[in-house]
Parts: structure tokens; sequence; C-alpha cells
């Protein structure tokens, strides 16, 4: 029985590169591969690494859809689906993905983030976190050089914390910063760490 996987990450962590390289390796061993993409990513129709490669999306995804009816026909001869900023999706998207995984008896392989930058869940990493049958972290350093897990958002040069969900890089003067638990703490928090170690210490 075919697997959904959940691959999560940070911001620049090589999700999309990742994705790119495996519809290349099934395609170079003769099996074909969809590609799905939520279209509320406006940054690019197609999937695009930050390392220049590119990858055609066969089908865009608005939040409404459903993906069984999207996807009627379209399987035959599919030996895997591979779904980029799978964060995007709904509830009801995931599902059917684990239904296809399921009955159709194809790989499905999600790629996004695990939280938003205010470390709360996107609706679709919380059910894939919630029924993927493999969960698999992708890794990036922060910029102190430890494992960053959470994404930081800044308008202009400034951490904020309020905001609309989703906001796509690029636009509104926002760009994101992949961080550790840690720096997120200091910098978009702003919560003296060195003070707080101390007090729970008793001064030590």
């Amino acid at each position: 029985m075919a697997k959904m996987h959940f691959k999560y990450a940070s911001m620049n962590s090589g999700k999309s590169t990742d994705l790119i390289r495996t519809a290349y390796n099934y395609e170079e061993n003769g099996y074909k591969v969809l590609i799905l993409k939520p279209s509320i990513d406006t940054k690019s129709k197609d999937v695009s690494s930050r390392i220049g490669k590119t990858k055609k999306v066969d089908i865009s995804l608005l939040y409404s859809d459903s993906i069984l009816e999207k996807l009627d026909g379209k399987l035959k001869d599919i030996s895997c689906i591979l779904v980029d900023e799978a964060q995007f999706l709904s509830t009801n998207q995931v599902n059917d993905l684990f239904v296809i995984s399921k009955t159709c008896d194809i790989p499905v392989i999600c790629y996004g983030l695990r939280t938003n930058f205010k470390m709360e869940s996107f609706a679709g990493s919380k059910r894939l976190l919630e029924i993927a049958d493999v969960l698999e972290e992708l890794t990036t350093l922060c910029g102190c050089g430890q494992i960053a897990r959470y994404v930081g958002r800044k308008v202009g040069n400034v951490f904020v914390k309020e905001g609309e969900e989703i906001v796509i890089d690029g636009t509104s003067n926002v760009s994101y910063v992949p961080l550790c638990g840690k720096c997120y703490l200091s910098k978009v928090n702003k919560m003296n760490l060195e003070s707080i170690n101390k007090k729970l210490k008793g001064g030590i």
C-alpha cells in the first residue's frame, strides 16, 4: 500500500529542490509524476528552487477545490503525486490526498512549512502531521549556526508578530527568515533570554 509523506522544514531548506530531484528520479526511470501546487502561492506558477531549478506544475489548486474531483480521470499511469507548498492546502484537500494514496496505491509526497511566522500550524500542515504515514524533517541553518525549525517574518528590516497568516515572500515589503528556537524568542518575541536564565537559575 502506498504512503503519504510530509517533508517539512523552515524556509531555505531545499524543499523545492528535493521535489524537483524526486520528480527527475521518477521520470529518468520512465515513470510519470503529477505535480500539484496551491494557487495562493503567487511568487511562481512553477516549482521554483532558490538554486535556480524549476519544474512545471501540472495542476494549480484553489483552496476550495476538491482534489478528488480535480484529479478525476487524470491518474492513469501516474506513479507519484508531488505537492509543493502543502501548508496552503485545506484540511479536506489533505484528506483527499490520503484517500488517493490508499485507494489508488499512488505515493503522495507533500512538501511544506510546519508552522507559520507566529509558531502556529497552517491548516494543511496540521492535518498532514496528524495523518501522513511518513514524517520527514528537512533541515537548514539559523544565522547563529543552529538548526532552524521556525520562520520569522520581517516587514522591511523589522521582525513582526502580528498580521495576516499568508503574505507571500517578496510582496508588501515582507521577507521570511529561518530561525532556531532561541533566536525566535530573542529576535521575534524580544525576550531577554540571559535575564530569564539568571532568574530561573537563581542568579548563577
